[in-house]
């Protein structure tokens, strides 16, 4: 996942107070012996957290750096090769939402330690799949399993550290995150470069397993946590409220619609790269993936533009420079290529952090369900984009996958054009009412 995946998510995955069956919020006299930087224990919690972050994210996306030496070896195209990780990202879709609602019932810990421990398991066995159809099952399980991580760490760290330190707590798990999914990407691609993707995608499963070893024993026993039970009447009302909510709807189909780029873009680049005129060799294509490092930048600068401009500003320019980002890329110069890459990247991180971190401030109940809903959307998204752009790519080359990014991108400007006509049209309206009173 890319680094900003957690960290423009919002409010932790729990029930709000609202909710029948939502644990109350720790007292004052409990927050007092919550975690903060130089007591017991701080260090091994960010220490835990980093782990679990390194390894949901280098296994999530493992093969998407090793797709065109998984379709020449299996003899499939690059669309069916996709599978392998839309599988992965459409299981932790359609999984985050329950896994979410059972972290309330068996606590944070427990539910980060089984996920990493399945997804773990299953990254050992994911090597040693005959077939394509095996790979694909494998991945759509290791998904699912992962789906645990975020669904409960942010959850956790809210109920264990103090909130004075909560906002350096949850910068190392982000930190965990982008170096996870940079890492797993270009340590699959040189593995696989001297001895094979399969040798690739073991080595990300033995990085996992070390990584979950220390998650084990470093991660400090929950204090907070009040175990409650969440119906799935109650679960149900709520994400029909959220789903109701107009602005809400935009605000996750923004999500996925910059996600579909991003997906088709890192799903088929690779194919790109090792074609002529390129000819990249396999390490080479899996380091292209350090231009997420671009990303930590423009999340963090979004925050300032939208100060500047406004969310729907924000989201003008992140849409433009994904779209010129696109256009780049169509050129047959390598340079040009690249800065195609990071205008896409800059582009999509600002994005998703603007569109993100707005379904906070806007659900006003059922927080945690809302920020799970978008992360519903956004991983729907990233399966969608990396099985149409490689479909793109097959039918028509890369012009086709820039055409499928382009069509994306008009959508979500148009989303953003309906938004400021409507901000308008009620400032306007709220004028003739004063000037009427």
């Amino acid at each position: 996942m890319p680094p900003a995946d957690i960290k423009a998510s919002g409010a932790p995955l729990r029930p709000d107070a609202s909710a029948p069956s939502a644990p109350s919020a720790p007292s004052s006299r409990a927050s007092d012996d919550r975690l903060a930087p130089g007591a017991p224990g701080y260090r091994r919690m960010s220490f835990a957290l980093f782990a679990a972050g390194v390894a949901t994210f280098a296994l999530l996306y493992s093969t998407q750096a090793l797709l065109p030496a998984i379709s020449g070896d299996l003899g499939v195209t690059a669309d069916q090769a996709s599978w392998t990780v839309s599988a992965a990202t459409g299981g932790l879709a359609l999984a985050v939402v329950p896994v979410s609602a059972l972290s309330e019932r068996f606590g944070r810990r427990t539910t980060m330690t089984v996920a990493l421990c399945v997804a773990a398991c299953v990254a050992l066995l994911v090597p040693l799949a005959p077939t394509l159809g095996w790979l694909v099952a494998l991945r759509a399980v290791q998904g699912a399993a992962l789906a645990g991580v975020p669904a409960s760490a942010m959850a956790y760290l809210a109920e264990e550290v103090r909130p004075k330190a909560l906002v350096g707590a949850i910068g190392l798990f982000v930190a965990g995150n982008a170096i996870g999914g940079m890492s797993g990407r270009i340590l699959a691609g040189w593995v696989a470069q001297a001895w094979g993707w399969r040798a690739g995608l073991a080595a990300v499963g033995a990085l996992a397993v070390l990584c979950t070893v220390v998650f084990r024993l470093m991660v400090p026993r929950a204090r907070h946590f009040t175990p409650a039970t969440v119906s799935a009447r109650s679960l149900g009302r709520t994400l029909a409220t959220h789903l109701s909510d107009p602005l809400l709807r935009r605000l996750y189909a923004l999500g996925a619609l910059f996600m579909t780029v991003f997906g088709a873009v890192y799903t088929v680049i690779g194919y790109r790269l090792a074609e002529a005129p390129f000819s990249l060799p396999q390490g080479v294509v899996g380091s292209i993936f350090l231009i997420y490092l671009v990303g930590t930048v423009s999340s963090a600068a979004a925050g300032k533009i939208v100060g500047r401009l406004g969310r729907r500003g924000a989201l003008y320019i992140a849409v433009g420079a994904t779209g010129a980002g696109l256009l780049l890329t169509l050129s047959a110069s390598l340079l040009s290529v690249l800065l195609g890459l990071v205008l896409i990247t800059a582009g999509f991180f600002a994005g998703h952090a603007v569109a993100s971190s707005a379904v906070s401030r806007t659900a006003t109940t059922g927080r945690a369900q809302a920020s799970a809903l978008y992360q519903t959307a956004y991983y729907v998204g990233s399966s969608v984009g990396g099985t149409l752009g490689a479909m793109a790519f097959r039918s028509a080359g890369w012009d086709g996958t820039v055409v499928l990014g382009l069509a994306a991108m008009v959508a979500a400007a148009s989303i953003t054009l309906y938004a400021t006509r409507k901000a308008i049209l009620e400032q306007r309206r709220r004028v003739v009412m004063t000037s009427k009173a």
